[in-house]
């Protein structure tokens, strides 16, 4: 759960998390304690919807509008942590455009809403299986395209939406559906902890944080700082992280072995492979790095039938990936061989011109 959220950290264009599990076992406390890790954003100063000074391009449209020439007041905010609570309409979710003052003014007047707040940061859905099918739609595709267009009777309105999505929810209340899952570019799973030990050091943190938050925040403080400036860093370089095409191949070749619908899986692992090396330190995404991703992407895009068990473990996964790495390289032999005949039948014919001349 914590390596899902940290990759959606380094890279929000992954596509976000879903977490599952039953009921108190620190699902939405992971999710409200991921925006503490992320520093502070510069934004331009009057603006709702957090543009980023530094990207003109990205604006939204009053801020284009205010400032033409691409120069504006900036300032500097925490990242917005929004809470969707689960009786959210769709205007309370894209926002409003005033038809009314269109009409009588002529003027263009948009209410912002969710998207607009969570803008370059953490959208939290709680029980995201018991919101409305179609509002999870409008967030999944926001989510995917980083932008929120609404049009109303001809007039039309766009702002940046670029957010870490994070959805929980209890399987035993409902699951989602097959097509909204695979919207959601990782999930995980989550289960109480048995070890007698481990539900006591539970119970003396959360006592030690209730009776001292000051206190129990000093005391993990250099840990939250040592954790913060990583995810910072490996913001900086994930975007230069490489990757072969052979490691292409070796995505391709997984999800296909698994029947995996669609493409979407394929481009999910490949972005948080590259997140996961920026995390480490490294510039080049290797084996280790996709099978991180892959333990993350697959799970919930499994086709689960009567007899079918919809989990995947690294050691499966690892297993998978030996045979087809094995397979690959008898491939480039095969080839390395056939191109070397070639190559010696080639030569032959040649010289026998040659003798005949």
């Amino acid at each position: 759960m914590k390596r899902a959220l940290i990759l959606n950290a380094v890279d929000m264009r992954i596509g976000g998390v879903l977490i599952r599990g039953e009921r108190g076992t620190g699902k939405s406390t992971a999710a409200r304690a991921l925006a503490a890790l992320l520093p502070e954003i510069a934004v331009i100063a009057d603006s709702p919807f957090n543009d980023d000074p530094q990207r003109p391009e990205t604006w939204s449209d009053i801020s284009r509008e205010r400032y033409p020439d691409g120069n504006a007041p900036q300032d500097f905010r925490r990242v917005p942590f929004i809470d969707l609570p689960v009786s959210a309409t769709e205007d309370r979710v894209v926002g409003t455009l005033d038809i009314e003052k269109a009409i009588q003014r002529g003027e263009r007047h948009f209410e912002p809403g969710v998207l607009a707040a969570a803008n370059r940061g953490i959208l939290y859905v709680d029980e995201v299986n018991l919101l409305d099918d179609h509002v999870v739609d409008l967030l999944l595709d926001s989510a995917a395209m980083g932008v929120n267009v609404v049009e109303r009777e001809g007039i039309s309105f766009s702002h940046p939406a670029r957010f870490i999505l994070v959805g929980t929810m209890n399987p035993e209340e409902g699951d989602l559906r097959p097509q909204l899952l695979d919207r959601f570019a990782l999930s995980v799973e989550v289960h109480g902890i048995s070890d007698p030990e481990q539900r006591m050091l539970i119970l003396e943190n959360h006592i030690a944080f209730e009776d001292n938050f000051n206190a129990f925040r000093e005391k993990f403080a250099p840990q939250e700082r040592e954790l913060a400036d990583r995810i910072q860093q490996a913001r900086s370089i994930v975007d230069e992280v490489q990757y072969t095409r052979g490691d292409l191949r070796m995505i391709a070749l997984m999800t296909s072995s698994m029947t995996i619908d669609g493409h979407r899986a394929d481009l999910v692992i490949l972005k948080a492979a590259r997140a996961h090396a920026a995390y480490h330190g490294r510039r080049q995404i290797n084996r280790d790095d996709i099978l991180q991703a892959l333990e993350l992407a697959i799970p919930h895009r499994l086709k689960k039938g009567p007899f079918a068990d919809a989990q995947v473990d690294m050691n499966s996964l690892s297993s998978q990936m030996e045979r087809l790495e094995g397979e690959m390289a008898d491939g480039a032999e095969a080839q390395e061989a056939s191109n070397t005949t070639t190559t010696s039948t080639n030569q032959k014919i040649d010289g026998k011109k040659k003798l005949n001349r």
